[in-house]
């Protein structure tokens, strides 16, 4: 997808050379970030700067100084196609079926799901909670903003300014936020090595050199499937799908002996006496990120959106997400803390990425779920890395690397270059200065055109900075703003 026709990125670089407080280890003065203010952006420039190790808590947009912050934070993305829910992560949606479908309620929350159950970080929450009868789209489009202006009113002083600040609670009758999904689940055993099962003795067993039986049932749900994927594209029941949107359709065939996919427990369909009914209402939302459409993409359009969650026609939770030309983006997610047994920090990151999975019908390259960062210097904070398969982003080179050839390296030092490639360097690093475009007195211009005309100190060393971390692509779409 090519940089949108519209208004172009406008933002202000802030450096990063003061340490504040951190959210994870508690160090004083041990965070160390670059950050910008982005008074508006579009979705193109985002999203290459989240290839670059960004990230946005409302319109500020912050870069962790890797190899000198206390605890790295490593950008991770899924691959959304290829994702297999764990264990873990099928009884949470086993959960929610039950709960809505039969009003079972289970809130003894098993060793296994602690999603909503720590809460040990405790931090004020500026989001009072309505309910169904107080809640407009008016009331609901500021958080946002709300939380880009907390941000900027803090100038950095507290772990909130992170968009990874841990689950924050509050009374009974406020939101509960899991900014950026950060609330942990306990991590599960690597395995590197699959169960190989021996061939059954002669006589006994399945003929493995027939194919293997499907039920009626089965053949309903693929077809059923089918039907739902086509009419979120406008398509006929024939057409083709490539590549990555094949695999999609293939891997999400109920077949014997395979296990369910997350489309599998997302779009069940519910008995009609279902004791509960849960609904979801997309909407765009305030944010920097600038909605666009395209021929070609997502018929929703790009841009920042609220996913609603509603219960019975109340309101129960909120997710925030950025919707960019590779991937959707977990902003946060704020919960009614009375349903938490339902762990819907989980659950919401699921049907994220069942969400993901059906853009990409329409937008193929839109095949990634990105989730924050994963800091593995914090255990509480490695639950990321169960949502399998995921890639993290090497910090000096900014290619994708698997993360189980990354976990190593981090066991042995917390931060690390992934790419092993020693003659590897970042193939998008700054390369002409003069080419990168500044806004001075309401004037567009090239840095060198800019540099002549400014009076007063050099501020070279600022803008190189700037531009060596966006990379030498946005420097020249992005406009920096300079006084």
């Amino acid at each position: 997808m090519a940089a949108g026709g519209g208004s172009p990125s406008i933002v202000e670089f802030f450096g990063g050379e003061d340490g504040y407080r951190c959210g994870y280890c508690r160090s004083d003065t041990g965070n160390l970030s670059h950050g910008m203010w982005a008074h508006s952006m579009t979705v193109q420039d985002y999203q290459d700067l989240i290839d670059r190790g960004w990230r946005r808590s409302g319109k500020y947009v912050y870069k962790p100084i890797m190899n000198q912050t206390c605890c790295p934070q490593y950008t991770i993305r899924c691959r959304a196609l290829h994702f297999q829910a764990s264990k873990s992560h099928k009884k949470v949606l086993k959960k929610m079926l039950k709960f809505i479908s039969k009003g079972d309620v289970s809130k003894v929350v098993s060793e296994e799901e602690p999603m909503d159950s720590h809460v040990e970080d405790v931090a004020t929450c500026d989001f009072p909670y309505k309910s169904e009868s107080q809640v407009s789209q008016s009331d609901l489009t500021p958080l946002a903003v709300d939380q880009a202006e907390r941000v900027e009113n803090e100038d950095k002083d507290s772990g909130e300014t992170e968009e990874e600040e841990n689950v924050q609670k509050v009374a009974s009758d406020s939101v509960q936020i899991c900014a950026d999904k950060d609330t942990p689940v306990p991590a599960e055993p690597s395995h590197s090595a699959k169960a190989v099962h021996a061939p059954p003795k002669p006589g006994k067993g399945a003929d493995l050199s027939k194919p293997l039986c499907r039920k009626a049932k089965d053949i309903r749900k693929e077809r059923k499937l089918q039907k739902l994927l086509q009419n979120q594209t406008g398509t006929v029941e024939g057409s083709q799908l490539q590549g990555d949107q094949a695999f999609l359709l293939q891997n999400s065939k109920s077949k014997t002996n395979q296990p369910k996919n997350i489309e599998d427990f997302v779009f069940v369909p519910l008995p009609d006496d279902a004791r509960h009914k849960l609904e979801f209402t997309r909407f765009l939302c305030d944010s920097p990120l600038e909605a666009e459409h395209t021929p070609d993409g997502p018929e929703c359009g790009y841009g920042s959106f609220h996913q609603q969650y509603w219960l019975d026609g109340k309101i129960i939770a909120v997710g925030v997400i950025d919707i960019l030309p590779y991937c959707v983006s977990s902003v946060y997610l704020y919960y009614d803390p009375d349903f938490s047994f339902l762990s819907l920090g989980v659950y919401s990151a699921l049907r994220e990425i069942a969400f993901t999975r059906q853009l990409c019908v329409k937008a193929p390259d839109l095949c990634f779920y990105y989730m924050g960062f994963y800091i593995h210097s914090c255990p509480k904070m490695r639950y990321k890395g169960q949502y399998r398969p995921s890639d993290l982003l090497c910090p000096e080179t900014y290619v994708w690397t698997p993360i189980e050839q990354c976990l190593p390296l981090l066991e042995h030092s917390k931060y690390s270059r992934f790419n092993q490639d020693g003659k590897a360097v970042d193939e998008g690093r700054l390369k002409e200065l003069g080419r990168v475009r500044v806004l001075h007195k309401r004037t567009v211009m090239p840095y060198s055109v800019y540099k002549k005309r400014r009076k007063g100190p050099s501020d070279e060393a600022s803008v190189q900075q700037y531009a060596s971390l966006v990379g030498q692509t946005c420097s020249e779409r992005m406009l920096l703003f300079r006084s």
